[in-house]
């Protein structure tokens, strides 16, 4: 099968298009012709090697354990492990692997896929996984978004923060994103009821207003994070932003918020700095599924790239300031 695979860490330059074999499949595995993958921002790290904690943490030292890049994807079912019982040949699925999903074939844990939701091209599906599960989780396990609730979404026009505003709005919340100004359209689109454009404004223009501020930027400090919340109000920190940082990739931030939240909260008034960790569970891609299907939510893509583009899809997201998520086409 035709993949996009890479030997050592590096830039995009080191992904390359060859035929490799087949993955093979486990008892609770499934094999998936891929019609769609996405991007986002872990593949880049696991292209780069960066942050260097990535390493320590299994992904190999040296060099990736696994040599094909992408998790998102949305495609068929074409073989099912023996102990597989949610699907079948022929079905249409999305969700997340661990083989890597650029390439024309991918093996997925059955536990991190779903039906595809109807209506949905394969390119929509496959934007959906990995930003739309971190969102969620975001909205509604880690800030708990309730109906009346003034929410701040910070890269609301980006993967991640594209679904947020979606899913506060769901949740009955007043939405504001912040984004540049070419995005503006695309944000209130989603149905944010006000925009901050971050090239002429500061979050705090407002005060002490929100009650939930979910950051997907990673490139504001959590002293102002903290002075636009009001005084019980809770700070989703979604990533680690500053991808510069060759060890810990700005995740310092994110480790330290719970920790000044528990020394400084009578000093800050119970404000709650919460760090979003995301699990891959098909009950998440379920539960999106049925936001889809209802019309609360709708995937937002930027572009699309055939899979002989996927360093330039990377390039587009590292780059650029993408409105929506970046797919690759198989």
């Amino acid at each position: 099968m035709k993949a996009i695979v890479q030997d050592t860490y590096g830039p995009a330059d080191v992904l390359e298009l060859r035929d490799v074999d087949h993955p093979p499949i486990g008892d609770e595995d499934v094999l998936v012709e891929v019609r769609a993958a996405a991007v986002d921002p872990g593949v880049w790290v696991l292209m780069t090697g960066r942050p260097y904690l990535m390493r320590l943490a299994g992904f190999g030292m040296r060099r990736p354990k696994v040599g094909v890049r992408g998790r998102d994807l949305a495609g068929v079912v074409t073989a099912v492990g023996a102990r597989v019982t949610r699907f079948g040949p022929g079905q249409e699925v999305y969700g997340t692997c661990e083989s890597g999903s650029y390439a024309e074939y991918a093996c997925a844990r059955q536990s991190r896929l779903a039906p595809k939701p109807a209506g949905l091209t394969f390119e929509q599906a496959a934007a959906v996984p990995v930003s739309g599960m971190t969102a969620l989780q975001a909205v509604r396990n880690v800030a708990h978004v309730r109906p009346g609730q003034r929410v701040l979404v910070i890269g609301a026009s980006g993967g991640v923060g594209s679904f947020a505003v979606q899913l506060a709005k769901a949740a009955g919340a007043s939405v504001t994103g912040v984004c540049s100004a070419a995005n503006a359209g695309l944000v209130r689109s989603l149905g944010a009821d006000d925009v901050i454009d971050y090239a002429r404004e500061e979050i705090d223009r407002d005060g002490a207003r929100y009650d939930v501020v979910i950051d997907t930027a990673g490139n504001r400090p959590l002293s102002l994070l903290r002075r636009v919340l009001t005084p019980r109000g809770t700070l989703a920190i979604v990533g680690g932003g500053h991808v510069a940082y060759r060890f810990t990739g700005g995740m310092g931030r994110t480790f330290r918020a719970p920790l000044l939240s528990m020394v400084t909260g009578s000093m800050f008034r119970g404000q709650r700095l919460r760090p979003v960790m995301s699990r891959d569970r098909a009950e998440h891609l379920e539960e999106l599924t049925r936001l889809i299907e209802s019309g609360a939510v709708t995937p937002a893509i930027d572009r699309a790239y055939p899979l002989n583009q996927a360093p330039d899809a990377i390039r587009r997201l590292m780059d650029g300031h993408p409105a929506g998520k970046v797919v690759v086409t198989v």
